[in-house]
């Protein structure tokens, strides 16, 4: 069997991507998997073709490799791949569709409002303003004043031009990976400079990660219960990640699903399975499994 590890990608995560791929491939290479790179960009067609792969082992984020589109490709040349399938994927991506399925599922999720226009959302300062589409933090600001949200509106229209106000929930920042149904323990995400911006998450030793988190065992298991909820009503596959936060008087928020969570050095995923004794090198295996499982035509 022929796994081709596709990374790179199109999207502004591309070196996040490239990071993950390098680190799966060499972690199914120490299985004895016979894989392959596979650093796409636009020719992302041409290669795979070219590559003659069985299984694709999908390590792209951000647009055309984490919405559903690469997901797509591959179900059409009928090769099997990790992950979520086409539809969890878009809908994952797009927050404010996930955020509407939570709302739908009475899954808590911070109120929000797609923006047209710089105006005000209906719910107290301070706001968070993000793209719809984006990953890593990328595009995503805090808005204290009424008269920032202009900036932060210009700016996360760098990225999409679909974009939301979305309620700042005080608190701690909570993470659930989720792999094949099973919830992890509970990471908690504590950036030494308060924000847990892009360099906080890919800078080692700029943020600290709580396993399990400093929040009761009764909270930590509602934080695992909501993530497979999250992860269910989405409709996901495979390995995941649920981002939350919650409140000092103990309510649990959920933020959004990943459905390629990073796999670098220090990614969250690969940390949390280490702390339920799942070395990396058996959680890229375990994922990889799942596609072999599962051919979706």
């Amino acid at each position: 069997m022929r796994v081709g590890v596709l990374m790179g990608g199109v999207s502004s995560e591309r070196e996040i991507s490239l990071r993950s791929g390098r680190a799966v491939l060499e972690a199914l290479r120490r299985k004895g998997v016979d894989a392959i790179p596979l650093e796409v960009g636009e020719d992302l067609v041409q290669r795979v073709l070219e590559a003659k792969i069985d299984v694709a082992f999908v390590i792209l984020h951000g647009r055309l490799g984490e919405d559903g589109t690469v997901q797509g490709l591959l179900e059409l040349l009928g090769i099997p791949y990790t992950g979520s399938g086409v539809l969890a994927s878009a809908l994952a991506m797009n927050k404010v569709k996930a955020k509407m399925i939570f709302k739908a599922s009475s899954i808590p999720t911070p109120d929000f409002v797609p923006l047209e226009g710089a105006k005000a959302a209906p719910f107290p300062l301070p706001w968070v303003v993000k793209p719809a589409s984006e990953g890593s933090t990328i595009g995503v600001t805090v808005v204290e004043r009424e008269e920032d949200l202009g900036k932060a509106v210009e700016l996360a229209r760098r990225y999409d031009q679909e974009v939301f106000i979305e309620r700042f929930i005080p608190g701690k920042e909570l993470t659930v990976a989720v792999v094949d149904g099973r919830a992890f323990e509970v990471v908690e995400v504590a950036p030494k400079t308060g924000i847990y911006d892009y360099r906080a998450k890919y800078t080692p030793g700029m943020t600290d990660y709580l396993i399990p988190a400093t929040v009761p065992e009764q909270k930590r298991e509602e934080a695992k219960a909501l993530a497979l909820r999250a992860y269910e009503a989405l409709g996901c596959w495979g390995c995941a990640r649920v981002d939350m936060r919650v409140e000092e008087g103990g309510r649990i928020w959920v933020l959004e699903v990943n459905t390629i969570p990073g796999m670098t050095e220090t990614s969250l995923v690969p940390k949390a399975a280490a702390y339920e004794g799942v070395s990396f090198d058996d959680l890229v295996l375990q994922m990889l499994k799942g596609a072999s499982l599962k051919v979706r035509r």
